[in-house]
């Protein structure tokens, strides 16, 4: 958080407004709190270390008037949504255009509040379920004196685990990427936050390298000890993964095949796979790469050493992510429009970046070997509604001032995304908002065939030399190991054919 140049107004003054203030009192670099605001009638007129106590909240646009400088944090992190939209509201009519916010009192109870922590506020905080409340502290006790491995840490899922592993007493977090600018960001941001007195004195070692090359995944997990290993890398984008469908399955199939092998060799304590809603009834390639890596873990997990254990936890979009509708949003309208949406009944399932990240690292602590996760996402959204509010976040009208623009479903996407397979059967567990699911074995393949099958496609093998690179021979593969891929191709090559019928009867 940048200097203040106007006045500052904490928002809250419970404990976490109280140390925001204590903290800024402190440093003396982030200027000086002019007021709080707040809605207790008993704190309301009164002085808080010498600060003043104004309020309620609701009704501060009547009596305070700011300028384009002046900054307000809301230091309420406790609250729900709701009143979080609510505050907001409040603010933006009493003219504060610079508008921060906490992190959510999971990870801020067991800790302190810092000035450092505060961000600007987002569409995610207003719109949506309020997130699972989880003492961070507590529920990271597994990882206390481990030494803890974060592949793709510097991805959205990936530096926000890491963020929140600060506060998890390990003895040494290894920042594993192949993007070096990523892993520089996050690497730098933790160094800022703990100097700023967050979290605890992990030794923070970054690691540039790439999960492809086995011998090299081999080398750094034998040499990291690594006790815990989060495994976030992988290719995600759907559409660009179908035009690119050899590199989704080296990637993400072989790489995690690699830190699967390193892992039980090394006696990796923990392993916890990312997977995700696309890897269920898969209809792209990277759904099926992913359904893929979900099966190894569990084969891995088959052959684990009793003191190891290997498990994957499942859950749909998360909102925010690079590459992910918010943050394309967020562009679209401050470019002026229009905001394109696929389809105006596509769903996804959402759930905030820090509650998926809190819910993982629980799931890690209390997971079994060969288990497989789910998390609870609550209701699907529709894109259109998601789109309709943060155009109204940004201070438009839809359709109105910023035009909606309906582009259609691109490869591989579908309308509605399943969480699970009905054999799956999931079940809650006594964990809020993480349910068990039954293990399916493959019911069309054979992992081991499949996975040998596809190797020469991937790495360049003697005697198979015509078929490295062979993006045909690879989905012909895929297509017969997995009926949903080829039923979902299929449909696309009729309309395809249809289409060039139509058009070719136009021309003549």
């Amino acid at each position: 958080m940048n200097k203040i140049e106007g006045r500052l107004y904490i928002i809250g003054a419970g404990f976490a407004g109280q140390m925001i203030a204590n903290d800024i009192a402190k440093k003396k670099v982030f200027g000086t709190v002019s007021a709080f605001l707040d809605d207790d009638k008993n704190l309301i007129g009164t002085k808080i270390d010498g600060i003043p106590v104004i309020g309620p909240i609701d009704s501060i646009a009547d009596v305070l008037r700011v300028n384009g400088a002046d900054q307000a944090v809301i230091a309420i992190p406790s609250a729900p949504v709701e009143r979080i939209r609510k505050i907001y509201s409040s603010l933006k009519k009493c003219g504060f255009f610079q508008i921060k916010i906490l992190p959510s009192i999971s990870q801020v109870i067991d800790e302190k509040a810092h000035i450092i922590q505060a961000r600007d506020i987002n569409p995610l905080d207003i719109l949506g379920r309020t997130p699972v409340t989880i003492p961070l502290a507590k529920s990271l006790s597994y990882l206390r004196g481990k030494r803890v491995l974060i592949t793709g840490a510097g991805g959205s899922i990936g530096s926000e685990l890491a963020r929140q592993l600060l506060s998890g007493g390990a003895e040494r977090l290894y920042l594993f990427g192949h993007g070096e600018n990523s892993i520089v960001n996050i690497y730098r941001e933790l160094h800022v936050l703990q100097d700023e007195g967050v979290g605890q004195k992990a030794s923070i070692v970054p690691i540039i390298g790439d999960m492809k090359d086995r011998e090299y995944v081999k080398y750094i997990i034998s040499h990291t000890h690594a006790d815990v290993i989060f495994h976030c890398a992988a290719y995600k984008h759907v559409p660009m993964m179908e035009e690119n469908s050899i590199a989704a399955i080296e990637n993400n199939v072989f790489g995690t095949k690699n830190l699967l092998d390193a892992a039980l060799e090394s006696g990796t304590e923990k392993f916890v796979l990312i997977s995700t809603d696309k890897a269920v009834e898969p209809v792209s390639v990277y759904g099926a790469s992913k359904m893929l890596c979900e099966k190894l873990v569990i084969q891995a997990a088959q052959n684990a050493k009793k003191n190891q254990a290997f498990m994957f936890v499942r859950f749909g979009n998360v909102l925010g992510s690079r590459g992910s509708i918010l943050p394309i949003f967020m562009e679209q309208i401050q470019n002026g429009g229009p905001v394109t949406v696929t389809d105006p009944q596509m769903e996804r399932y959402f759930m905030t970046i820090p509650e998926a990240c809190s819910l993982v690292l629980q799931t890690g602590g209390v997971g079994t070997n060969g288990a497989s996760y789910l998390l609870d996402m609550g209701e699907p959204i529709k894109i259109l509604e998601l789109a309709k509010q943060v155009i109204k976040f940004s201070g438009f009208t839809p359709d109105k001032e910023i035009k909606i623009q309906f582009i259609g479903a691109r490869k591989g996407e579908r309308l509605e995304e399943p969480l699970w397979l009905k054999e799956e059967n999931p079940e809650p567990t006594e964990y809020k908002k993480i349910l068990k699911l039954t293990n399916i074995s493959p019911k069309n393949f054979s992992l081991d065939k499949l996975i040998d099958s596809l190797n020469p496609i991937c790495v360049l093998s003697k005697g198979k030399e015509e078929l490295y690179r062979n993006s045909g021979e690879l989905k012909k593969i895929l297509r017969k190991a997995v009926p949903t891929l080829d039923e979902f191709y299929k449909r696309e090559e009729n309309l395809s054919a249809k289409n060039e019928k139509s058009y070719a009867k136009a021309v003549l």
